[in-house]
């Protein structure tokens, strides 16, 4: 698929080779059957680490959806990329444990086009079909239908990036493309040749927003050449569109990403892109395309202003240690788990696992004062 219209167009965009590799019907990395995940796929998840991760974002938005001056009548959760819907089934298993009156209100959505991985959700949550049911995407929400949360856990990481290069000599930025040599994928200036064409006109104002710094000329003039950099656009077109079905309540992503501290700066001069295969990191992303899983930082500095325009309040930007740890702090959860639940909850929260490298941004859209 990815050669045939290589053929046609002479390349394609990183986006467009993530979205066949990652995403293709039936050929796809993400359509394949679950059993890439855990020990003994191709990485870890909070997820797959075991059930207290469910059990601890249940006990927090139960807390949410409970807050003062929260209005009677139905809530949602909304999941953003449920998978094989482990998540969705360790929520809805908690709150029937922890938070029993809130469940007959629960409604819970999974956002999700393929029908290959809402066959493989309708299984795992068989025992909650009364309580579920998918869209394929956030716009088919009218603006301010969700009284709840809408989350997304490693979510935003796997949508399809642009790859933009500095060209010191010229002073200006390109885009990255990919092309076949006749014996592999290979990158390739877009337009062909050293000197493509100027950025078009999207793709500048997604620089422009996802790296405002980048157009100061004092920072242009350190860069190295060939300093790469990727957008994504799809993730703040994602997050506007939650953020505008949200009436109230949180809008929540759980992900790995860029430090606050550097925001609107490039985090690695060779940007941070990168495939995974079991348990290893790879840097030849355009290799075995549908066989290992592409992932780039998440600009959470972008989505923050995204949210904000949009308005909603920031709560913070935490590392997932300390959001879980807090959590745990306002229950009496940890008193009745088993030595099991126990270790998964250091995994979760230990730095040099889960706990620094994954961040959570939370925003929220509070009641209207009557």
């Amino acid at each position: 698929m990815l050669r045939a219209e290589i053929a046609a167009a002479g390349s394609v965009s990183v986006a467009r080779f993530m979205e066949l590799a990652l995403y293709a019907p039936g050929r796809g990395y993400y359509e394949r059957r679950p059993g890439r995940i855990g020990r003994g796929g191709d990485y870890f998840t909070s997820v797959s680490v075991g059930p207290a991760f469910g059990e601890l974002l249940a006990v927090r938005f139960a807390r949410w959806l409970r807050e003062p001056g929260s209005a009677p009548g139905p809530r949602q959760l909304v999941e953003l990329g449920a998978h094989d819907g482990r998540l969705a089934r360790d929520l809805l298993d908690a709150f029937t444990a922890h938070a029993p009156d809130l469940l007959p209100r629960l409604e819970y959505l999974l956002v999700d086009p393929s029908p290959t991985r809402r066959a493989w959700q309708a299984e795992t949550l068989q025992p909650y079909r009364e309580r579920v049911r998918w869209i394929n995407d956030l716009v088919e929400l009218t603006p301010g239908a969700v009284t709840g949360v809408i989350f997304g856990n490693e979510f935003f990481d796997a949508l399809p990036v642009h790859r933009l290069g500095w060209d010191a000599a010229a002073r200006t930025w390109f885009e990255w493309h990919v092309g076949w040599d006749g014996q592999r994928f290979c990158w390739v200036r877009a337009g062909g040749g050293e000197s493509g064409p100027t950025l078009p006109a999207p793709l500048r104002a997604a620089l422009a927003a996802e790296y405002p710094l980048l157009n100061n000329p004092a920072v242009q003039a350190a860069l190295p050449d060939g300093c790469t950099v990727e957008v994504c656009p799809a993730a703040r077109a994602v997050w506007a569109t939650a953020a505008r079905a949200l009436g109230t309540g949180w809008l929540v992503a759980i992900d790995y990403g860029s430090d606050p501290a550097r925001a609107g700066l490039p985090v690695r001069p060779d940007g941070t892109l990168r495939g995974y295969t079991a348990h290893r990191q790879h840097a030849d992303v355009l290799a075995d395309p549908g066989e290992q899983d592409l992932t780039a930082d998440v600009n959470f500095a972008a989505l923050r202003a995204v949210g904000e325009q949009a308005g909603l309040r920031t709560r913070g930007l935490f590392s997932q240690g300390r959001f879980l740890v807090e959590v745990l702090r306002q229950t009496v959860l940890a008193e009745h788990w088993d030595p099991g639940r126990r270790r998964q909850f250091q995994t979760l929260i230990h730095p040099q696992h889960l706990g620094e490298r994954f961040k959570v941004l939370v925003q929220t859209r509070p009641p209207t004062p009557p």
